[in-house]
């Protein structure tokens, strides 16, 4: 009854969990990246923001994501917090259409599509293995996400 009484639900617990969770780290690094004036650094940036808090936060979100799969309001809440992200994404990459010509509008759909793929916990939790850390994987991430839109000759400037 308690948890009830102060969240209202198990939705509502899951809520202030990860409102709690995205609070100590998201509010302070989202903004920064955001404001980036290069969109691939921002993308740079968002990849990095997601895949430390993925890794700082990893047993937490496998087993999250392990009940979500078991209840379906768990798994409504996971997808409005994955389509956050979505939305960061497609507007890094409007930025990037601007400036660098690139995805091109008829893969735009996709590319963000598949950023979103590359950024998610299921993602990164397949590239870092059972102990592998962020700055494993951040490198790999940003390769692949340049990869993704078309700019891969920018990776000389990630080195």
């Amino acid at each position: 009854m308690t948890v009830y009484y102060q969240f209202g639900s198990k939705v509502g617990l899951l809520e202030a969990l990860f409102d709690e969770l995205g609070a100590r780290y998201f509010q302070s690094e989202l903004p920064r990246v955001m404001s980036q004036n290069d969109p691939l650094l921002a993308l740079s940036g968002l990849i990095e923001v997601f895949f430390r808090f993925w890794s700082s936060q990893r047993l937490v979100t496998r087993r999250i994501r392990g009940m979500a799969a078991l209840d379906p309001d768990f798994e409504e809440s996971l997808r409005g917090r994955d389509e956050r992200r979505r939305v960061l994404l497609r507007t890094v990459l409007a930025r990037t259409v601007e400036k660098y010509g690139k995805p091109d509008d008829e893969v735009f759909d996709k590319s963000v599509d598949l950023l979103h793929a590359l950024t998610s916990f299921a993602m990164f939790d397949a590239m870092a293995g059972d102990d592998g850390m962020a700055e494993e994987v951040i490198p790999l991430g940003r390769r692949l996400a340049l990869m993704a839109i078309g700019l891969e000759e920018k990776l000389s400037d990630e080195r």
